[in-house]
């Protein structure tokens, strides 16, 4: 089984964007950890009839009560648990372990850090990053293929907007790369 793991979209119009709602119509289940941002966003997500969704910190008060702030559930004997804020480190990530722990899952989904982070270690810790608002980081989600109890994931780079820390980031190393040139002519 195909999942499409995201986060944080923020979509105040609702509108999603091309590339992400392909990769949306090719999946078997859309997890998303949380800040919709607005009903209309949620709806457009939902569409599908294939979406598991927790609230996140930025959802309007209508998702709020709509949406749990914990989901848990299974996918071919895999349990998997969504929250919006499972800690407040991505380099860290010992908060979420211990939270997969409590909730006696496989997968513990995250969002709110807006950096996309898969690591495996007793359990799986799966942070999708956001589509639309990234920090330190490009536009992504996370892919995981769950067949027969085995789990693989990837993150999907999406086009759109690089929060400006990549932006500054890779000037940096374009004019580190210029300089190089520059010495070898000399």
């Amino acid at each position: 089984m195909k999942l499409i793991v995201l986060s944080d979209t923020h979509l105040k119009n609702g509108v999603i964007p091309q590339q992400l709602q392909t990769l949306l119509n090719e999946c078997d289940l859309i997890v998303h950890a949380g800040d919709f941002n607005t009903v209309k966003a949620y709806n457009a997500f939902n569409a599908s009839g294939k979406l598991k969704a927790v609230s996140g910190n930025d959802d309007a008060s209508e998702l709020k009560k709509l949406l749990p702030e914990r989901l848990k559930f299974e996918v071919e004997g895999v349990k998997i648990g969504v929250v919006h804020e499972g800690g407040l480190s991505v380099n860290d990530t010992t908060a979420q372990g211990y939270l997969a722990k409590e909730m006696d899952v496989d997968i513990l989904i995250f969002g709110h850090l807006h950096r996309p982070l898969i690591e495996k270690r007793d359990v799986v810790l799966v942070c999708p990053g956001s589509p639309t608002k990234p920090r330190m980081s490009n536009p992504s989600v996370v892919e995981l293929i769950i067949e027969k109890g085995s789990i693989n994931g990837r993150i999907i780079t999406l086009e759109g907007d690089t929060c400006d820390y990549i932006k500054f980031r890779d000037s940096l190393e374009k004019r580190k790369q210029e300089k190089n040139r520059n010495k070898k002519r000399a």
